[in-house]
């Protein structure tokens, strides 16, 4: 269990103790005592160092609005494809420009004819993957200017450190996996296999958010009652079972297929009437 808290608002408080109970409840349990990222500070420490050694960072002094500002392509996560602004700043533009602010770290990437640029993976769900670093999202952060690691670096690292040799997550993260592999290549950890899901979003087509007011954990343990309902609903909402009755985690183990996965590739839309629907399943 590793909690992903490096960045200064989400570590301490009652977050982390709620997102355990969450889980327990759900029927879901794990070996040892969870991980802490922001207790793992020298690690990713010790990788920006050998990065910086090896001459494949250099500081960034831009802005978030100067980035959003730029008239540079966006990649697909509507994130901005970084031009290269501060790559051959010379030592008295970086000491200059040190006195303004603190500058973020940024990670070289290979020219985009450069075959060492280009990564490929086969992804469980979505299948081949081909992504040219350079156009996809340019030089990217592994530090922010505040000192927080980025959290591309972090997991390159504790993947690597805690062998984790599988990787199921959200969609959302696909277009990070380039980045990633790219990383565990320059640190010499070997490349997980990896595995993204739909995810769950509103009729608009967002995603799920607290932000937004959508259905959290909380608020879905109130309307299913117990874990049980509300796995049965998910799962027949994958298309893992065909119908939404309850089910146990443990039930479902022997259930789950790729397949049923990957004739889901679109996102699901939880609108009312799907949870109405939920309902009748929980009964």
């Amino acid at each position: 269990m590793r909690i992903e808290d490096l960045d200064p608002r989400t570590q301490g408080g009652p977050w982390t103790e709620l997102l355990l109970e969450d889980l327990r409840w759900l029927g879901l349990y794990w070996d040892g005592e969870p991980v802490c990222q922001h207790e793992r500070i020298e690690l990713y420490q010790d990788a920006l160092d050998r990065l910086r050694a090896a001459g494949l960072t250099y500081p960034c002094f831009c802005t978030r609005a100067e980035l959003h500002a730029a008239s540079a392509p966006h990649a697909s996560d509507g994130t901005p494809i970084y031009a290269g602004t501060c790559r051959d700043l010379s030592p008295q533009e970086i000491a200059q420009r040190s006195k303004v602010r603190p500058p973020a770290c940024r990670l070289r990437v290979p020219d985009a004819s450069d075959p060492t640029g280009i990564v490929t993976f086969l992804d469980r769900t979505y299948g081949d993957q081909r992504t040219t670093l350079a156009h996809e999202c340019g030089d990217f952060l592994v530090r922010r200017s505040d000192g927080v690691f980025a959290y591309q670096l972090a997991v390159v690292v504790d993947d690597g450190e805690m062998g984790i040799t599988e990787v199921v997550r959200g969609r959302d993260l696909l277009d990070s996996c380039a980045r990633q592999m790219y990383l565990q290549t320059l640190l010499g950890y070997p490349h997980p296999t990896y595995a993204h899901v739909p995810l769950l979003i509103a009729p608009e087509g967002r995603r799920l958010s607290k932000r937004d007011r959508d259905l959290d954990m909380e608020g879905l343990r109130e309307r299913f009652g117990r874990p049980e309902a509300l796995l049965g609903w998910l799962a027949h909402a994958t298309g893992i079972v065909e119908d939404p009755r309850p089910r146990s985690a443990e039930e479902l183990i022997d259930r789950f297929s790729w397949d049923a996965i990957r004739a889901y590739r679109e996102d699901i839309v939880i609108d009312q009437k799907s949870l109405e629907q939920a309902d009748v399943g929980a009964l």
